[in-house]
């Protein structure tokens, strides 16, 4: 561990360096962070698209960290946010929202919110119905949520506006990652992949923002690519996963052990091409035999049920542990090595919405070859049934589907048979789901989706409304860079950006057709068209030319979305009992590494988020005062809820010891909310008996 006097001193001599040089430049800089948990329990998780994935409990929280960059003419909003993805209704409610606050200052054209993909939070926020439906519709309260934590971190940037300059930095990181689309990416073609090390970037790139006033460091981005599904599809506590805890890590030490969401100083972990990338790195297994899974289809004799990939760790949350800290170590390493280049130059921005299934591009493959072809109407393919080896799908999907089925075909044509113009698009998917035709009761899938380029001085940020894969990212790069006519410029993928629109595979990948072909939603020249787009954008940019901001996406009506999740009627307590009675004393004495579970009479967890509250307080007798040690956003606390009849439900917290734990007398307490039947939610709350930590 690297002393913070030694980064401050070390982070002061590099900038008094750099303030000396001929070329810097100072920005208005803003960073704000703001909770934005949804609901802990009864409510399925988005990612994974599994039914049975539903919450039942907190383990970290969900934060949006918000991060304004501005000169005199132009100001830009990046926002990293702890969920799965954005819908574009997030961020247009978002916007709405600042507009009453701020005026015209903020707007869909200058806001890039990217969601790290977390697959362990709460769904229901993305309105289009495809997405929705695996989450049983839309839920408000995880909307809201999102719309009102985004809102308020952008909120809190603005008000805390400095001078400040900017620095760049970025090194390898070769332990937590690996690609797990082996065969797809050996599609690409040979002489463009001898131009790479690895078959995924092993590069953690990252920008500092320091106050010009003191020399300190108020905020950090971070983007490395790896998928934030360390903790698998068994999972029912909310949690940010692997990224959100190496935010965690980062936000403790440079804020002197201050608890999440409370400190000045930001770090995001933020998402780029991660389509293909795994934390899981020892590499899918049948788990049924021990074998290894076949290569292409991702099945044990077979069946993809048994092909599952695992981490570095003995269980889920070991394995987020380790990659969390891995890229933790690497971004201090960053920050400290002496290595970071101030960005200097103007910035800029620009946006525009895309009608995908109407555009027509010509583009280069990856060995040169040039190919034409256009965009197609969503539709998605078999394989994405199949899932991944991260989570496998269900029935008897397997990846590298190119066959149809007649049974699935006759299932599909019940929703919305495809036009032979869209199995011709497509081709060679077979068409799973015709999604571009399917309109009710609303649209299934986008078709108008939002295109958006940033530069500050020659580093250039390109969100994008997908998961890029390994070399779908890397092509984009050159692109970008080679439009910037800057051959030392740096291109970072945010993605996962403003817009979900499921994978982005080379035309190369996606013949082979595993999950990420599959899902590659507008067809085979899905990345020409992004490629070609993005190019456009960087060019205008460069030129200063403006652009028309494009069609009109898909706007909701909220009033009318579909729902079956239902709301919390009323809790109840035993006759004998009230709320927030406990029911499970710790012991008398624990020691470090002890893991001390406690059990409440409980409310239900949606009755109130907690956004600025916790569910939870460890606390420690101090000169007779109760100081707070740790709350429900840290790593060692969990809160888990279990219904137990009709209204009755109970609360457990388990707290682990830490290894450094200052030894002295505890206890733990419980917060919560219950609601009656007339509809009135009234907080409560509950104490263990005090014990000792020896």
């Amino acid at each position: 561990m690297i002393p913070r006097d030694l980064i401050r001193i070390g982070s002061a001599f590099i900038l008094l360096l750099a303030s000396c040089s001929e070329t810097n430049a100072e920005y208005h800089i803003g960073v704000g962070i703001a909770d934005c948990t949804g609901p802990a329990a009864e409510v399925i998780f988005m990612g994974y698209a599994k039914l049975t994935q539903k919450g039942y409990g907190l383990h970290l929280r969900q934060w949006a960290r918000a991060f304004i960059i501005a000169d005199e003419t132009t100001r830009m909003v990046f926002v990293s946010v702890d969920a799965g993805m954005v819908g574009y209704g997030i961020k247009e409610a978002a916007v709405k929202n600042l507009q009453k606050l701020y005026g015209d200052i903020y707007s869909v054209q200058n806001i890039i919110i990217s969601g790290t993909h977390t697959h362990s939070t709460p769904g229901g926020f993305m309105e289009h119905l495809l997405f929705d439906i695996t989450v049983l519709g839309h839920v408000k309260q995880t909307f809201e949520a999102l719309v009102e934590g985004i809102t308020k971190a952008i909120s809190n940037a603005h008000e805390n506006i400095q001078t400040g300059r900017i620095y760049l930095n970025s090194g390898t990181l070769l332990t937590a990652n690996i690609n797990r689309s082996p065969a797809s990416y050996l599609m690409n073609p040979e002489s463009e992949r001898r131009q790479y090390d690895y078959n995924v970037d092993k590069e953690m790139v990252q920008l500092k923002f320091v106050s010009a006033n003191n020399n300190e460091v108020i905020g950090l981005i971070h983007w490395f690519p790896v998928h934030p599904v360390s903790m698998n599809n068994s999972n029912g506590y909310v949690t940010s996963d692997n990224v959100g805890y190496a935010s965690i890590l980062m936000e403790q030490f440079l804020n002197d052990g201050a608890f999440p969401g409370e400190g000045n100083v930001i770090s995001a972990f933020a998402s780029t091409n991660l389509g293909d990338v795994s934390p899981n790195t020892r590499g899918p297994k049948c788990i049924n035999t021990g074998l290894s899974c076949d290569d292409l289809t991702s099945s044990c004799d077979g069946d993809a049920q048994y092909c599952i990939a695992s981490g570095p760790g003995e269980d889920m949350f070991e394995s987020t542990k380790i990659i969390g800290e891995r890229m933790y170590s690497k971004a201090m390493e960053l920050l400290t090595d002496g290595n970071a280049v101030e960005v200097t130059a103007p910035i800029k921005i620009i946006h525009q919405f895309v009608n995908m299934p109407e555009e027509s591009v010509e583009y280069p493959l990856g060995n040169g070859t040039l190919i034409s072809g256009s965009g197609c109407m969503p539709a998605m393919g078999y394989s994405f049934a199949a899932g991944t080896t991260d989570g496998p799908g269900q029935f008897d999907f397997t990846q590298a589907t190119t066959d149809n089925t007649l049974v699935w075909d006759i299932v599909r044509d019940l929703l919305a048979p495809p036009t032979e113009e869209d199995i011709f698009c497509h081709c060679p998917k077979p068409i799973l789901l015709a999604t571009g035709r399917m309109v009710e009761p609303y649209e299934w899938h986008p078709k108008v989706i939002s295109t958006q380029l940033a530069m500050i001085g020659n580093v250039a940020i390109a969100a994008v409304p997908g998961e890029f894969t390994t070399m779908s990212g890397r092509r984009l790069k050159n692109v970008i860079k080679d439009a910037m006519n800057n051959s030392d410029a740096t291109v970072i993928i945010a993605g996962l950006s403003n817009h979900y629109t499921h994978y982005i595979a080379t035309f190369e990948e996606y013949q082979l057709q595993r999950y990420e072909g599959a899902s590659t939603i507008y067809g085979p020249h899905t990345l020409g068209i992004y490629l070609s787009q993005y190019e456009k954008l960087a060019q205008a940019l460069v030129s200063g030319a403006t652009l028309e901001p494009g069609p009109d996406p898909y706007i909701f009506n909220r009033n009318k979305l579909f729902s079956l999740v239902l709301p919390v009627i009323l809790d109840h307590s035993d006759l004998d009992k009230k709320f927030g009675d406990c029911l499970r004393q710790p012991p008398a004495f624990v020691s470090p590494g002890d893991i001390v579970t406690v059990t409440f009479v409980a409310g239900h967890p949606r009755n109130n988020l907690m956004h600025g509250k916790t569910f939870l307080t460890v606390e420690r007798l101090v000169d007779n005062e109760w100081v707070l040690v740790a709350n429900d956003a840290v790593w060692e606390t969990k809160f888990k809820w279990e219904r137990l009849y009709l209204g009755a439900s109970q609360g457990t917290i388990e707290w682990t010891v830490p290894e450094h734990v200052v030894p002295g007398s505890y206890r733990i307490r419980h917060f919560g909310y219950a609601k009656s039947l007339f509809g009135e939610t009234m907080p409560y709350e509950g104490t263990t008996n005090q014990f000792e930590v020896v």
